[in-house]
């Protein structure tokens, strides 16, 4: 048993002599490495320069990207065939776009399993709180419209549940007949096809669109 051990306690004798080598020889460099820096201090100089000319251009580098963000926002138009084919996640993502592009730097899309009703929220510039629900057809007006079950969900949780301030249902089709009634007396806003098209356009920001809006939570610049 002691001779089958021998060469275990060989090798792990060998591995430790190495492991010490190899820490001796990467002192030694370290310590050489220092040495010649304090000898040459101009070195350390130049790498600070360059250190900082690399955040400085990294830093101008996330302004102009988000200045072209903002630009490409700012000027950001849909046709409503280019929203007819997108998949309805993307038309959430393609509505928060649009409220971005018109001010409400928060607007998020929150579409998916247990959202509740809402698919867009965000915050406008007079500070009123939208909650959105949206509703893609494929074949845009052509397409089932949108029935009074999406707003009755819409309207249960748009206010008590999402805190908004105007509550929205936006599609590319239509609505039913039955919808505008039930929308106008529950403070309920539809945004179908036609309005979809005004908005996407870029003519004017949602909230001139609609009527009927709650009064801004703060002062505009022009009051």
């Amino acid at each position: 048993m002691t001779g089958r051990r021998t060469p275990r306690r060989q090798a792990a004798q060998a591995e430790g002599i190495g492991l010490l080598v190899v820490a001796v020889v990467g002192l030694s460099v370290v310590v050489a490495v220092f040495q010649w820096l304090a000898a040459h201090p101009w070195v350390l100089v130049l790498l600070a320069v360059l250190a900082a000319g690399a955040v400085a251009a990294w830093g101008h580098w996330r302004r102009q990207r988000a200045g072209w963000e903002r630009v490409r926002e700012q000027g950001l138009r849909y046709q409503l065939s280019h929203l007819d084919a997108l998949h309805h996640r993307e038309f959430e993502y393609a509505v928060r776009d649009l409220m971005r592009r018109d001010g409400c730097t928060d607007a998020v899309q929150v579409g998916g399993r247990g959202d509740n009703g809402a698919d867009v929220k965000a915050t406008d510039p007079l500070g009123r709180r939208w909650v959105i629900q949206c509703k893609h057809r494929r074949a845009g007006w052509s397409g089932s419209a949108v029935g009074t079950p999406d707003l009755h969900v819409l309207n249960g949780t748009g206010r008590q549940l999402h805190g908004g301030d105007v509550v929205v249902l936006v599609t590319n089709g239509r609505f039913s007949k039955q919808c505008p009634p039930y929308a106008k007396s529950q403070r309920l806003h539809l945004v179908d096809r036609h309005l979809l098209g005004e908005w996407a356009a870029g003519s004017r920001p949602l909230w001139e669109i609609l009527n009927r809006l709650p009064p801004p939570r703060k002062p505009s610049a022009l009051s």
